[in-house]
């Protein structure tokens, strides 16, 4: 064979694998979700000593990247909170959980709020959870007040940098004199592009704002639960919260003046043993302009069972699950006819 005959089957070769590969990867990015075929609201289920809580979602390139606090009793008794992720392209099949920040009682990195693209770079903003020498078996225990906010870098959504502190509170701040934060939510602004907003539980939801991530300046406060997530619409900004029970919204045009809109959200929670003590942590993605999707998606944590907040249903036996909507208002999930069958004939007996 003549050195001009083996370069071109060389190409040919190359060209057909490219070929292939192209149209492998639409065929399987392209094809459409079918909400229909998913059988459980549970995506990863916990259990006596794993709780999955606190999700935060991103839908890139074909890929859902479901972000989560993991929180897990280890062999020696002590509870550790770390952050994983897990991946799937069709809702149903999730790749096994992978830890990406590192261990100590003294960090438990958790509670992602969501990832943003910034530049040349995916941006995940995380807070500590502090519990030092936490134990299964003890009275139920909180964050300290060291808890404050972070962020990681990528540029993969694979391989994340060392966690960096967000000094949402100014460079005027020293970081042991911002008070306890926790659950971070960045979102760009609507009306200025570059100008990012920093939403944080303290006092309510706090709010910083910044052009570089690193120079934040502090807006105010409003009355909210925990775990926001916000969304544009139209004009507005709608936030997601969590309350004492279920997930709360409210809107509003400038970020000052948010009004209570729509009641709470608690899906299926009164046939949901799993989510007995609470429907929480809701985050919400605008997918509507997406082939595959067309529809807003909503991952949250139920926790339970049991009425009154424990271990059990706190550090153990939380699960992560889906709902999905086109309004924000209607919201549908696995298994909703059966719920609502299950209700009507509760409440003809």
């Amino acid at each position: 064979m003549t050195l001009g005959n083996k370069v071109f089957f060389i190409v040919l070769f190359l060209g057909l694998f490219v070929t292939h590969a192209v149209l492998g990867s639409n065929e399987e990015v392209g094809s459409a979700i079918e909400f229909s075929r998913l059988k459980s609201a549970i995506v990863l289920r916990g259990d006596s000593k794993v709780a999955y809580r606190d999700p935060a979602a991103l839908y890139h390139a074909g890929k859902f990247y479901l972000f989560f606090t993991l929180v897990r009793t280890e062999a020696d008794g002590l509870i550790y909170s770390y952050t994983a992720v897990s991946t799937s392209r069709d809702l149903q099949h999730w790749s096994a959980p992978s830890i990406i920040t590192p261990k100590g009682q003294h960090l438990n990195f958790s509670s992602p709020g969501n990832v943003v693209r910034f530049g040349e770079e995916w941006i995940l903003c995380l807070q500590t959870y502090p519990r030092l020498k936490y134990r299964r078996g003890e009275r139920l225990r909180w964050a300290d007040g060291s808890a404050r906010l972070f962020i990681m870098r990528s540029k993969d959504l694979a391989r994340w940098s060392k966690p960096e502190v967000l000094r949402v509170k100014g460079p005027g701040v020293a970081v042991e004199k911002m008070g306890r934060m926790i659950d971070p939510y960045l979102i760009e602004d609507k009306d200025k592009p570059g100008k990012w907003w920093c939403f944080y539980k303290q006092s309510g939801v706090s709010l910083s704002w910044s052009y570089d991530l690193k120079n934040w300046i502090y807006f105010g406060r409003a009355d909210s639960g925990e775990n926001v997530c916000v969304l544009v619409d139209g004009d507005e900004y709608v936030l997601f919260h969590s309350p004492g029970n279920g997930i709360g919204v409210k809107r509003s045009k400038d970020l000052r003046k948010w009004r209570d809109v729509d009641g709470l959200i608690t899906l299926g929670q009164k046939q949901w043993r799993w989510a007995e003590n609470r429907i929480t942590a809701g985050v919400v993605l605008d997918l509507r302009e997406e082939r595959r999707i067309g529809r807003y998606v909503m991952f949250f944590h139920g926790g339970g069972p049991g009425k009154n907040k424990t271990q059990e249903n706190v550090d153990a036996n939380c699960s992560l699950g889906i709902a999905w909507s086109d309004d924000l208002k209607d919201w549908d999930w696995p298994g909703k006819s059966a719920v609502q069958e299950a209700a009507a004939r509760g409440a003809k007996d």
